[in-house]
């Protein structure tokens, strides 16, 4: 089935198989309307996985089908991104090697840690607050363009279960976690794709993503904390349930 979703202030095209639907999203979605039910509160999921699984999307799907059933709390996704340093600051701050962290950026030390922390402590606890998003066209975070509100937060982000001092206190929030996997190939020629997309040469996206975003996937994959459900992204798009 296709959705038209908006993605990072973008309006995308998304397929997602119908089994895929009945058989992995409504069931998480119904599965959250229970915990948030049981808990008399608003739940907070996190939604984590690396460069290029789909994960922005995924979250605007199930942002979607939760307000196109009545039976299920309404979802409101709300993107790790945000958090980035601005581009100002990255280019004033470096790596311990000398390089401007504007290099790095996606690396778990070019986002404000702290911030999204006691953001997410406030969404947590069931406050109508504002929350940044990235605006992929100014390459920099937008302050208050979104609003977490109602009943189910869903927070995605890459590094939201990353094993490693402080990110893992944030496991310690939420009342659910999904992690998606991939295996890195695919990431590979899925971050190439994206950056030709963007007006990189082949060339230079397939150097920038060997240097740069390859290695903030493997991160993602090799220090994951458990989850509570686990997915795949499979090389057609879809997703499969992981023991």
């Amino acid at each position: 089935m296709r959705y038209s979703l908006m993605n990072s202030g973008r309006r995308v095209e998304a397929d997602f198989s119908e089994e895929n639907i009945r058989e992995i999203f409504l069931p998480l979605l119904r599965r959250l309307t229970a915990l948030r039910r049981q808990k008399g509160g608003r739940v907070l999921a996190l939604l984590a996985a690396p460069p290029a699984a789909g994960k922005s999307t995924l979250a605007a799907l199930l942002e979607r089908l939760s307000r196109e059933d009545d039976a299920l709390d309404d979802v409101t996704a709300l993107g790790m991104d945000g958090f980035h340093y601005p581009r100002a600051w990255l280019r004033t701050h470096f790596t311990p090697e000398g390089a401007p962290l504007l290099a790095a950026k996606g690396a778990p030390e070019t986002f404000d840690l702290p911030r999204l922390r006691a953001a997410v402590e406030r969404v947590a606890a069931g406050e109508d607050c504002p929350w940044p998003a990235y605006d992929r066209t100014l390459h920099d975070p937008v302050e208050g363009a979104l609003r977490a509100t109602g009943p189910v937060a869903l927070v995605e982000g890459n590094y939201l279960l990353l094993d490693a001092p402080h990110w893992r206190d944030l496991r310690q929030l939420a009342d659910f976690t999904v992690f998606v996997g991939a295996e890195p190939e695919l990431l590979r020629r899925r971050l190439i794709a994206r950056h030709v997309a963007g007006g990189r040469s082949p060339e230079d996206a397939a150097a920038f993503v060997e240097a740069s975003d390859l290695a903030n996937a493997r991160l993602c994959l090799e220090r994951a904390l458990p989850a509570d459900l686990r997915l795949a992204l499979l090389p057609d798009g879809s997703y499969t349930k992981c023991p």
